[in-house]
């Protein structure tokens, strides 16, 4: 089978990125409603026989709306403590959605330097791997409450809270497909936002300079991953032959219809893949 939309529909491993702006509302209260129907969706997905991770942001915005502050922190020693604060919610969220529909979830909290390391990483890979053969969705969020590196550069708007992580978790994992769910509907070929002639991009072959070049650099308010840190994100994960899709995450009901090979959102075609051991 050519690597088209219709290859989705025997994809066995994905990976799921959810942002900060698809969890929250506008006013940086939890969304328990979109939470508990992608909780639903991802066990259905388990009960037909596939594997999935989920790739969180959200720990400072939590946070921040369980703390009751006006708007998130500034200064690293804050958004590390808000962060532990948020984390500690979020997965009791996602524990108690996910055993509503009978699956147990686990923490995995990564960090660069622990990617970057050979030993590190392989263990990391074992934990993800031992998860997954037991039956269980590994939870995985960039470890803000100690990790330094990863808040300065956010603070910067540098670096996307998780787009680049669930990239690498993918390619690490050899997923099959990463679907980046955000608050835009996919690639667009001039900002929406801006323009009223912009079109989705529906597939995109390669991440060329070209297709770079349109993306922007910032991120929504209550997010910190722009068009440009998915864009990279998603080249991360093809030229490691793992096909990413990008969609709008306020109907996480769509990830069904996008394993079914519809025209949903932005498609990024994978290099060769490279086999998994079984």
């Amino acid at each position: 089978m050519k690597n088209t939309r219709e290859s989705l529909k025997i994809t066995k491993r994905i990976v799921v990125k959810v942002g900060t702006s698809t969890l929250t509302y506008d006013n940086g209260n939890m969304n328990f409603s979109r939470i508990d129907k992608l909780a639903r969706v991802l066990s259905d997905l388990v009960n037909q026989g596939r594997e999935v991770v989920l790739v969180t942001s959200g720990a400072i915005g939590v946070g921040t709306g369980m703390l009751k502050l006006a708007e998130s922190p500034k200064t690293i020693r804050e958004r590390q403590a808000v962060a532990a604060v948020g984390q500690c919610e979020l997965m009791h969220i996602y524990s108690k959605s996910f055993s509503e529909y009978g699956h147990i979830v686990a923490q995995i909290l990564l960090t660069r330097d622990v990617l970057g390391d050979e030993s590190a990483r392989k263990n990391v890979e074992n934990t993800f791997e031992t998860l997954i053969e037991k039956g269980i969705i590994p939870i995985v969020n960039e470890n803000d409450s100690v990790s330094i590196v990863e808040l300065k550069e956010k603070l910067m708007n540098t670096f996307s809270e998780n787009d680049t992580l669930s990239a690498i978790v993918a390619k690490l994992l050899k997923a099959d497909l990463l679907i980046i769910l955000s608050d835009i509907d996919g690639m667009f070929d001039s900002d929406p936002h801006i323009s009223k002639d912009a079109h989705l991009l529906s597939t995109i072959k390669k991440v060329t300079p070209d297709i770079e070049k349109l993306a922007g650099g910032a991120g929504t308010k209550r997010g910190t991953g722009g068009m440009a840190t998915k864009l990279a994100a998603a080249k991360i994960a093809t030229t490691a032959g793992v096909n990413v899709v990008l969609t709008n995450g306020n109907h996480p009901e769509k990830i069904l219809d996008i394993i079914e090979g519809e025209d949903i959102g932005t498609y990024f075609v994978a290099s060769v893949k490279k086999e998994r051991k079984e």
